[in-house]
């Protein structure tokens, strides 16, 4: 797969579909390699006439590593927190959104459509806060504003997050799995064989989990965007379920309101899902429209 210099880092990238196509930016959420975007959704949206673009995001997969930085230590961050006392970073999400905007530069993207999910959707707000001009429309999935009076995740979520998978293969594969099992919504079965396939492979990809921890750190000291987002003037379209442990249904609804014209899309029973499956195809026609309509 190709890599760029962006902002300073390798971006590792990939891209389906025609260069002539509607580009579109596919930012993962915590944790995630470029390949939890699935191939077959990849594929549908460049058949559709889209230039889609997936990257590693910093400290994951096979783009830089912010090693120098240290592994933080998750549970007094969470202390200092509560006490609400200042945590520094290594870096920030305006730092990742500055990422994403350098790998367009790359390859030599001057606007785009944005779709990001959980963490993802975060940079791709940022994006759309700090770079208007690069942004044709913004698609965030089941993301949230950072403000920090909704709801938070539930305690088993977080103690998941906050626990390093093991190093052994199948040791690491299986937390992960209790992981996307939790996340995973009531109304929408879990692909298990699916799952475990893209987890082995993340695994065999890059084991790297003190850049999750850093990646992490950056999620809970993000700024509340939802002054901010009142700029944001491209169409937007929020997608989110009803049953997400991770991040509530009141981010999604959040989002949407903070943004003048956004379109919420609320799916019954879903959760934090992977992007494979479930409701994913009704998803991927929603992406379709938006970016075909907004392209017009």
């Amino acid at each position: 797969m190709p890599s760029a210099q962006a902002h300073g880092i390798r971006i590792e990238y990939e891209t389906f579909g025609s260069a002539a196509g509607r580009p579109l930016l596919l930012i993962m959420g915590l944790g995630g390699q470029m390949i939890h975007w699935d191939d077959g959704l990849c594929r549908d949206l460049a058949d559709s006439g889209n230039y889609v673009i997936r990257y590693d995001n910093r400290d994951v997969g096979l783009s830089s590593k912010c090693e120098d930085a240290g592994v933080p230590d998750l549970m007094k961050t969470f202390e200092k927190l509560m006490r609400k006392e200042e945590v520094s970073p290594p870096y920030t999400l305006d730092d990742m959104a500055e990422d994403g905007v350098g790998l367009l530069n790359a390859l030599g993207i001057q606007r785009a459509h944005i779709c990001g999910m959980s963490m993802g959707g975060m940079i791709a707000q940022t994006i759309a806060i700090r770079h208007p001009s690069r942004v044709l429309s913004l698609i965030c999935i089941y993301s949230t504003t950072g403000n920090p009076r909704l709801p938070q995740p539930k305690p088993e979520v977080i103690g998941l997050l906050a626990t390093p998978p093991p190093r052994e293969r199948e040791a690491s594969i299986g937390h992960m799995m209790r992981l996307f099992q939790i996340l995973h919504g009531p109304g929408y079965p879990i692909d298990e064989t699916w799952t475990y396939n893209i987890l082995a492979e993340s695994y065999d990809r890059c084991y790297y989990p003190q850049g999750i921890a850093r990646q992490l750190l950056a999620i809970l000291t993000q700024t509340n965007r939802e002054p901010a987002l009142a700029s944001v003037d491209v169409p937007a379209l929020v997608i989110h379920g009803t049953r997400d442990p991770l991040v509530s249904v009141e981010g999604g609804e959040a989002t949407a309101k903070s943004i003048p014209g956004a379109r919420l899309m609320v799916i019954e029973g879903m959760g934090h899902d992977l992007p494979h499956g479930g409701a994913w195809p009704r998803i991927i026609d929603a992406i379709t429209a938006h970016v075909r309509d907004s392209s017009q």
